[in-house]
């Protein structure tokens, strides 16, 4: 019910004048209109007139989604302020004033009425889960408590700033083969439908029976101009029904991330960054004074690999029945062996967060390496199968001709 809440709490639009006497107007999201009155009242505003803000159905279907970077962004900007000595409050109304986004900026005003009802900054998180996860709001709790919120919230954008950075490495690994093999298949359908048959009529003026290899592209050319919209609509029914079953089946989840492990040329950099984003989260977690155990169990959702996710679980609960983490690590046969060895030095040395650190930095260096090896690797590759189709096309087309000529 708190999502709910949250999400329909309602806007208040006012005007009215400061203590000095400027005029103000502005919007201010509350629970109800009295509940706006006195926040603007503790804000030393009087108020001349307040409504609520009729929602726009359009507005609504057309508002931009709130994205990772937009929390990456919000987390940086708030830790900054704070850094400065600007009071929370404040800062929540200046970072949501240079806010781009108008859905991130109804939850930042969101967050900023809840800690002038009287909650917690970590309470008023939890109110928005889609947004923020349990991990940032179990560490910004854990800043508030100990009273060095400006640290926590630095130390949360440091973590949140990798994390990005990494997903957008191993997106850039997979945009770029995916949209070259778009291309192609958008250049073979325009090939099959308007070249193939200004063809196709060349060769029945010959009167002579045409090659195999050119009457099985000339056959595929008059399907897809009888069939093109039958095409469009299967592969458009395939990725909606990969998307689907991505989004409601946890069995077939599961299968997708056993198998980007033990894919051929993704697999590795798949691996590297799950190892990244494992180390960084637990070093990040432990240094601000989380328990491990509880660290552990945070750090197995922000694998986003169920192999690791249970790996994790595992681990944690060899930690908690007395055993060391490295042991517990080496005993799943998930880690590498240089990462379970910086562990054990941090172990032993008490500097088990900095070990951490230091593993996450030398996998997310081998991720950025991978990216670039692999794009490097792809291109050949790419160049390669757009030589096939678009030169086989070709040499079907002209296999006919070059007959011909011979038997002139």
């Amino acid at each position: 019910m708190a999502v709910k809440k949250a999400q329909m709490m309602p806007i208040f639009s006012y005007e009215g004048v400061d203590r000095k006497g400027a005029k103000l107007k502005g919007e201010l999201p509350a629970r109800n209109m009295a509940l706006a009155k006195v926040t603007l009242r503790k804000q030393g505003i009087t108020i001349k007139t307040i409504r609520e803000k009729r929602k726009n159905i359009l507005e609504g279907l057309m508002k931009k989604k709130v994205s990772t970077l937009d929390i990456t962004i919000f987390t940086r900007q708030l830790a900054t302020m704070m850094k400065a000595g600007v009071p929370l409050v404040q800062s929540f109304e200046i970072v949501a004033e240079g806010l781009e986004n108008p859905s991130m900026r109804e939850v930042v005003l969101g967050i900023k009425g809840e800690v002038e009802g009287g909650n917690t900054f970590a309470g008023a998180l939890r109110k928005y889960p889609q947004h923020f996860d349990n991990l940032f709001c179990s560490l910004v709790e854990s800043g508030e408590q100990s009273g060095a919120l400006e640290t926590m919230l630095d130390r949360v954008a440091i973590y949140k700033e990798k994390s990005e950075l990494l997903k957008q490495k191993i997106k850039k690994a997979m945009k770029y083969p995916a949209a070259v093999v778009v291309v192609a298949v958008i250049v073979t359908i325009i090939l099959m439908v308007k070249v193939v048959p200004v063809f196709q009529d060349l060769f029945s003026s010959f009167g002579a029976d045409l090659p195999a290899f050119t009457k099985m592209v000339v056959n595929m050319s008059e399907w897809m101009q009888k069939y093109w919209f039958l095409l469009i609509i299967a592969i458009g029914a395939i990725i909606a029904s990969f998307m689907e079953a991505k989004k409601r089946s946890k069995k077939f989840r599961d299968f997708l991330d056993r198998a980007a492990l033990k894919a051929p040329i993704f697999g590795d950099l798949v691996y590297k960054a799950i190892i990244a984003r494992y180390s960084r989260t637990l070093a990040t977690t432990f240094a601000a004074g989380v328990p491990l155990i509880d660290a552990l169990e945070s750090t197995a959702g922000a694998t986003n690999n169920v192999v690791y996710e249970e790996a994790v679980m595992k681990i944690r609960d060899d930690v908690a029945t007395g055993q060391q983490l490295q042991f517990a690590m080496r005993v799943t046969n998930r880690f590498p062996s240089m990462a379970v060895q910086m562990v054990a030095i941090g172990e032993e040395s008490g500097a088990l967060d900095s070990m951490l650190d230091k593993v996450a930095t030398h996998f997310e260096n081998e991720v950025d390496n991978a990216v670039d090896g692999l794009t490097s690797m792809m291109e050949p590759l790419i160049m390669a199968v757009l030589g096939v189709l678009v030169g086989g096309l070709v040499i079907a087309m002209y296999l006919p001709i070059f007959q011909m000529g011979s038997v002139v």
